[in-house]
């Protein structure tokens, strides 16, 4: 039907994406915090799965998270 079914982002025309995009609510959209592409070294893989391991870890016990994004400014915190 000429559809797309489905897309994935690492980019959009506004960064960072406004809290109020209506992308957010699109059920088949994914949007990457630009960490899809190719890692050129393998210890910067290695740091984001690491970072992403113990931000998970924390909010499963309700610790504060490394990293935390400011929206408003689309800076680290």
């Amino acid at each position: 039907e000429g559809q797309i079914a489905a897309a994935a982002v690492d980019v959009t025309e506004v960064e960072p994406l406004p809290a109020d995009s209506p992308l957010w609510d699109l059920e088949n959209l994914l949007i990457t915090p630009h960490v899809a592409g190719n890692f050129h070294l393998a210890d910067i893989l290695e740091q984001v799965v690491n970072i992403a391991a113990e931000n998970l870890d924390a909010y499963l016990n309700g610790k504060p998270l490394r990293n935390v994004v400011d929206f408003a400014t689309g800076y680290k915190k």
